[in-house]
């Protein structure tokens, strides 16, 4: 099964961008996951390709049409598609590494990104949009959330990354920040390597690892050990 990622989107051309090298651009090319970016202008409408109106109610700015992004939807889902459609929003659910998970060990995802002052609630509801947000601040579009939200996915595709287990001990994972890390050269600038890391004794590595990752969450990330 490999991971399909379709984006709908008005600027194509920015994708794969940063998917296309490292380790997700490595996965792309050896067919481990696929990437699709369709133009959602192609369903605009009248000779200029109109893809946006004024809000309903006045305001600033525009707000993508339902009616041509409904038309960008069922033109790009197949008839048995079962992918999770995502609307990339500031307002959406916080993504947390929990889910990016269960988006991983999927079959990939439909992810919208939008523009202007938003998208228009009634192609939201009706094609069962899941808003989707990547932090508390406001973007120009949803193409670089939506690349966040890939990288983060697609580095967990068994094969992206170089051993099985690379991602078990990271942040979020186990509900703690990570640990710190250190290699050569053991001394560097009047620093050292802390000697419990050098002497060999595993089981005090692994008290060690999970005592510091307990101490930065407690400073930096408290509500993380609330939960």
């Amino acid at each position: 099964m490999v991971f399909r990622a379709t984006i709908l989107t008005l600027y194509p051309e920015m994708f794969p961008g940063p998917l296309g090298v490292s380790l997700a651009g490595e996965g792309l090319k050896t067919g481990l996951w696929s990437l699709e970016s369709r133009q959602i202008r192609e369903h605009g409408l009248g000779r200029h390709r109109a893809v946006d109106d004024t809000p309903a109610g006045g305001g600033p700015g525009m707000v993508i049409r339902c009616d041509v992004l409904a038309a960008a939807l069922d033109a790009a889902v197949e008839a048995d598609d079962t992918r999770p459609r995502l609307l990339m929003s500031p307002r959406g659910q916080p993504l947390q590494q929990a889910r990016v998970r269960e988006l991983a060990a999927g079959i990939g995802a439909i992810i919208v990104c939008g523009r202007f002052e938003g998208v228009d609630q009634r192609v939201i509801e009706a094609r069962g949009l899941e808003e989707v947000s990547i932090g508390d601040y406001v973007l120009s579009g949803g193409e670089i959330a939506a690349m966040v939200l890939l990288d983060a996915c697609v580095r967990l595709i068994p094969g992206v990354m170089g051993k099985d287990h690379s991602g078990d001990e990271e942040s979020f994972e186990g509900g703690l920040l990570e640990y710190p890390h250190y290699t050569r050269p053991r001394d560097w600038e009047g620093r050292s390597i802390p000697d419990v890391l050098t002497g060999g004794n595993h089981a005090e590595i692994a008290r060690w690892r999970r005592a510091e990752a307990e101490r930065i969450t407690r400073e930096r990330r408290p509500d993380l050990l609330k939960g």
